[in-house]
């Protein structure tokens, strides 16, 4: 379903490139550190920056953080809708809440008028662990949908409709049912994301499927990578599954490589990440391959714009699939950056 444009500061999640979202994980009354770290946070690709805001201090420090920093804030507010009130005075662009736990329907509604006021939008969060018990009863998929659209009509009857929707959980199959059913049900933008999905390893493959499957549906407008770790590798990580689900919308350098066997005669991962080191800075779309032998090389690259494939002491370079030259192994890394400087 096509999906409507919210606007979040300078980004716009609907109906167009799929935003980058992390989350800080410093103190947000720390200004200096959480400043840093959001700017480290942008440098590294994400568009969309989450802080938490659980007390007045950190409310109260929200307005220096909005404008010392140029990306786009969105205050994350659980149990009070005195700090989302405080967080819309500080400047921030996005307000993230539970509505069920925000105090009331009441409160909701007065905090809509607030943010339509103010143009500032507003995500609804459901998560799969903090449901009301009228929808407990329901398969989780669907008392997740249920939850999230009884909350949008809500905000409807306010005439509120800069919505974005999310509704996380730690099982990746119920994550992905319930962004389909959501997908069918309603034309608000969907963030996605695997909620508490884990350590580095654990959260990267879990977030891979449940947001790779949805985006390669065409589902999802924005997302978030959720890791037991530096917040800079959340948005590393979903850079990553952008491109392999053929969503990011900036020109890169892609390196594939062999998963090597007995036939292979080079150093295949030594090879590749040196090459992916020597191309990250490289914004062409471009796709360089590093092939073990000749029998993982041309053929098995075909798509690849250049690359080599390996040989015992000497090795083939070929470019658009076709070979070019023979070269020394010693001389491999150097002949392919001449090639990727000059494509």
């Amino acid at each position: 379903m096509a999906k409507r444009t919210v606007a979040v500061g300078n980004v716009n999640i609907g109906n167009s490139s799929v935003s980058i979202q992390s989350m800080t994980n410093t103190k947000t009354d720390d200004i200096d550190a959480t400043i840093a770290q959001i700017n480290r946070l942008q440098e590294a690709g994400c568009q969309l920056v989450r802080c938490s805001v659980p007390d007045e201090k950190s409310a109260i420090a929200m307005k220096e953080i909005v404008k010392s920093v140029s990306v786009p804030i969105i205050a994350d507010i659980h149990f009070s809708h005195k700090l989302a009130l405080m967080s819309a005075d500080a400047g921030v662009s996005k307000i993230r809440i539970n509505p069920g736990n925000i105090g009331g329907v009441d409160k909701a509604k007065y905090l809509a008028d607030y943010l339509k006021e103010r143009k500032i939008a507003l995500r609804i969060g459901v998560n799969g662990g903090s449901l009301d018990d009228a929808h407990k009863s329901k398969p989780l998929a669907i008392a997740m949908r249920d939850s999230a659209l009884e909350y949008v009509s809500v905000l409807e009857k306010c005439n509120f409709y800069d919505i974005v929707i999310s509704a996380k959980s730690s099982n990746v199959k119920v994550m992905i049912d319930t962004y389909r059913l959501l997908d069918k049900a309603c034309d608000y933008p969907l963030h996605l994301g695997v909620t508490e999905a884990g350590i580095y390893h654990t959260g990267v493959v879990k977030s891979a499927i449940g947001i790779g499957s949805l985006l390669c549906d065409g589902i999802g407008d924005t997302i978030r990578v959720s890791l037991s770790d530096d917040p800079v590798k959340e948005v590393e990580t979903a850079k990553d599954i952008l491109k392999a689900c053929d969503r990011y919308d900036k020109p890169y350098c892609e390196i594939i490589s062999c998963p090597t066997c007995a036939r292979t005669n080079i150093e295949v991962k030594a090879l590749a990440e040196q090459v992916e080191e020597m191309c990250k800075d490289i914004a062409k779309p471009l796709k360089v391959a590093v092939m073990g032998c000749v029998v993982n090389g041309i053929g098995e690259s075909q798509g690849a714009n250049l690359g080599v494939a390996g040989g015992k002491d000497k090795s083939a370079i070929f470019v658009d699939s076709k070979y070019v030259e023979t070269v020394d192994n010693s001389m491999i890394l150097p002949t392919l950056k001449k090639y990727i400087l000059e494509y």
